[in-house]
């Protein structure tokens, strides 16, 4: 296990009875310890992402991850705004979705769904082992498929994750120190709509 440096306070979190804690527990904070994380550790984590649903079984997902010597250069695929706090995650990575099938070639339009059921379950695994991860939206694209060599007509980039041992949230720079807490979650009731749809959907 890998210590935190603190507990964060999960108080905005109300999951109904019976939720499994590692659900609510799950949080994409910026504050990480600049430490490695063991090989075997890794291993475990990208294994249980492995065993994921998928359309039609194809597995889309691919996971690219920096190396000690090339951790500066997946730093500067991430926007500057991620670079200022992501320097100090222990891996940084990008997710990859295999844009056809490979039973037919046919374009597979799951592909990017099927990567977030991966992405979860890394990232429950990276909780079980005490580490943190967080996924990231600003990511430069054109540079990933070309500084890494992916192929975009059969792979589309889908996101960018850092992982790592959470720090203190004192540690990181305005604003990112103010957003630091877990987030509360919308009431049930404006996401799930049983019968018929519902204008809540909305909110």
């Amino acid at each position: 296990m890998y210590p935190s440096a603190y507990t964060p306070d999960f108080s905005k979190r109300d999951p109904f009875p019976g939720v499994d804690p590692m659900f609510p527990g799950r949080w994409s904070p910026r504050s990480f310890v600049k430490t490695t994380i063991a090989e075997e550790d890794l291993t475990r984590i990208f294994d249980a992402a492995r065993f994921a649903p998928s359309a039609y079984n194809e597995q889309p997902w691919r996971f690219v991850t920096s190396t000690p010597e090339t951790f500066d250069t997946f730093l500067g695929l991430l926007v500057e705004a991620n670079q200022k706090w992501a320097k100090n995650a222990a891996v940084l990575g990008f997710i990859v979705a295999k844009r056809h099938f490979t039973h037919n070639d046919k374009p597979n339009d799951w592909a990017v769904f099927d990567c977030g059921s991966a992405w979860m379950s890394l990232t429950l695994q990276a909780r079980r082992l005490g580490l943190y991860t967080h996924g990231m939206a600003g990511i430069k694209k054109d540079e990933i498929y070309a500084t890494l060599g992916i192929d975009r007509e059969r792979f589309e980039v889908v996101a960018g994750f850092a992982i790592g041992v959470l720090d203190v949230r004192e540690k990181l720079p305005k604003p990112y120190v103010d957003w630091e807490v877990p987030s509360g979650r919308k009431p049930l009731a404006e996401l799930w709509f049983q019968g018929a749809w519902s204008q809540d959907a909305a909110k």
